[in-house]
Parts: structure tokens; sequence; C-alpha cells
């Protein structure tokens, strides 16, 4: 579930409201008690980044798999090759 930021238009509170998408938007401030609250428009917490997986999603696990696949293919081309002549 997302929280949604709002906004009084009244009296200038500020709230965070842990909501289904599904829910209608608060109206009334619990500052002031008037239907003035509007919903803000914010940057999500989260980004993603690369080929579909979170920023930290198997992070290290990667940069093992790297290296190792860098001694691999180091080791085939520094390989003698025959040629023929």
């Amino acid at each position: 579930m997302p929280f949604y930021e709002y906004t009084c238009q009244n009296c200038g509170h500020e709230l965070e409201a842990l909501q289904k998408m599904s829910d209608k938007a608060l109206s009334e401030c619990p500052n002031c008690q008037q239907s003035t609250l509007t919903k803000k428009v914010s940057a999500p917490a989260f980004h993603l980044k690369g080929n579909g997986w979170y920023v930290t999603d198997f992070k290290d696990k990667n940069k093992k798999e790297d290296k190792s696949t860098e001694k691999k293919s180091e080791g085939k081309a520094s390989g003698s090759t025959k040629s023929d002549t």
C-alpha cells in the first residue's frame, strides 16, 4: 500500500496516510477539522534501475558472478591457438 501526502489549504497542516489505491482521498483535516485537504504530488520512496531489478536485489551476488565470468573469459582469450598453414 502506498503512502499519500496531503496538505490542508486552510491551515497548512501536512500529513501522510497509508491507503489502498482504491480508497477515497482524505478530505477532512485532523488539525482544523475543515474539508480542505488536497493530495500532493510527490516522488516515490524507491526507484528502479537496471534490467528490471530493484537497486539492491542480488547486488553482491552479481559482483561475484561478474568476476568469475571475467576470469573464465580471460583464460580462454590467453590460450594458444593453432593456425593452419
